[in-house]
């Protein structure tokens, strides 16, 4: 058993019209959201063994204070291939994965995370900016991962569970 974990970047500013796709960094409300998704990781245990992100600077900052927040105690590796990936480019990386890890994060771009979710469940989902999903894939190997089979556990957008968290 494997479980995928996949966290689009938070909200990004635009405020620099001289900043490149690549280079824009995280706004005030972006920054508040990775916080607190790490702060859910953190309260429902979710830590997962690796932390793969696009080395856009809005993944990047969102990869770090998640891993903070969540007080994950794991390595953040950057992997060029995940800014603006394809569905397909995002699945042949995830056969890459070394075997030793039994969850791994991904952190990265829309519209490959949804597309992403998409092929690995069957089911369509919007993820929204800092939106979590974790996929349960029933593999021994990453490898050996299939379109379709697996099975979306959850999918937390911080919206909805800012609502709930208020209400409660």
């Amino acid at each position: 058993m494997k479980t995928l974990y996949i966290l689009r970047h938070a909200k990004s500013s635009w405020d620099n019209p001289d900043w490149s796709d690549f280079e824009r960094p995280l706004n005030a409300r972006g920054l508040d959201a990775a916080r607190f998704i790490g702060g859910l990781m953190f309260v429902r245990s979710l830590a997962p063994e690796l932390i793969v992100s696009s080395p856009a600077k809005r993944a990047k900052q969102t990869a770090v204070l998640v891993k903070e927040v969540a007080e994950i105690a794991r390595p953040i590796e950057f992997d060029e291939r995940i800014y603006e990936a394809s569905p397909l480019t995002l699945f042949n990386l995830i056969r890459e994965f070394d075997d030793r890890f039994a969850s791994i994060l991904i952190v990265g771009h829309n519209p490959g995370f949804e597309n992403l979710v998409r092929t690995l469940t069957g089911e369509t989902v919007a993820m929204p900016t800092a939106a979590l999903a974790r996929v349960d894939l029933d593999i021994a190997r990453w490898r050996d991962v299939e379109a379709g089979a697996n099975r979306l556990e959850f999918l937390l957008r911080p919206k909805d569970e800012m609502k709930k968290s208020a209400a409660d």
